[in-house]
């Protein structure tokens, strides 16, 4: 066995008790001091709480995605799979912020007409998105690991990405001042036609309510987001759940990247 084991006999003679001098059957009369001791440290104080904060607040990012577009495009599918790859991620959805039936306008022809702004309630939904955008680590966030840990998602635990999804997200002002990204689905008019019947809604669609209002207001929308945004980025709805996930995603590394760089630059 290798020397030094501590057993006499066995790689050298047995350790001395504690405070025995060598040779002497008596506790050496000047015990040393141990050079390891270190005070406890003391509890952080509130005012030390409260500076650990700060600098977390100052150098975590916030990005905020909107994944907006027609109806039946593919926007909730699409958004749960970004949220399963992405670090810190969270998502919004705008038909939580629907009025109540009773409330929704009702036109000549027995139409509600959901596909407004006027059905919704948009303030709320702002308000929503900034309270989120003030302390996304502690607005119900829960953090998994990403199923992608490529080098790409390597030191963002302190970004938080929000997805907000919906079919009218950008003909909205006070929502236009907040997005990093766009995206807008489209679709054809007989395969989003096709798509909607396949779907139950609660009140359900009436007869002809797709060709009397959902698809007007749609293209009215669509219409005023060309001639008034930039910096949109068109998604066509009909290629594969596998391809507009993979276009998404990239372009999301990519300004993931760049708030990583802010940060080194800041840090530097």
């Amino acid at each position: 066995m290798a020397a030094g084991r501590g057993k006499e006999g066995v790689g050298g003679p047995a350790p001395l008790p504690p405070g025995r001098a060598p040779g002497s059957d008596s506790p050496d009369p000047t015990p040393k001091r141990s050079t390891c001791y270190q005070a406890p440290r003391p509890a952080p104080t509130s005012r030390g709480r409260e500076k650990e904060e700060l600098r977390r607040k100052e150098t975590m990012k916030v990005l905020v995605i909107g994944l907006g577009g027609v109806t039946n495009g593919g926007k909730t599918t699409l958004a749960e799979k970004l949220k399963k790859m992405l670090p810190n991620c969270h998502i919004i959805s705008q038909d939580d912020f629907f009025k109540p039936e009773s409330e929704v306008e009702t036109d000549e022809r027995g139409f509600k007409l959901y596909d407004v702004l006027d059905a919704l309630y948009m303030d709320e939904m702002v308000k929503t998105i900034r309270n989120w955008m003030k302390c996304p680590a502690s607005s119900g966030v829960v953090t998994e690991e990403p199923q992608n840990t490529c080098d790409n998602l390597k030191n963002t635990e302190d970004v938080y990405i929000l997805i907000v999804e919906g079919f009218l997200l950008y003909n909205y002002e006070p929502l236009n001042e907040l997005w990093n990204r766009r995206y807008f689905l489209t679709l054809p008019y007989k395969e989003c036609k096709r798509r909607r019947s396949t779907r139950v809604y609660q009140p359900a669609d009436t007869p002809g309510y797709f060709d009397g209002h959902v698809w007007p207001m749609y293209l009215k929308y669509k219409n005023e987001l060309e001639e008034n945004a930039s910096n949109v980025v068109y998604l066509d709805g009909t290629k594969s759940q596998e391809e507009l996930l993979s276009c998404v995603y990239s372009d999301i590394i990519q300004e993931l990247k760049k708030l990583k760089e802010g940060n080194q630059q800041v840090s530097a």
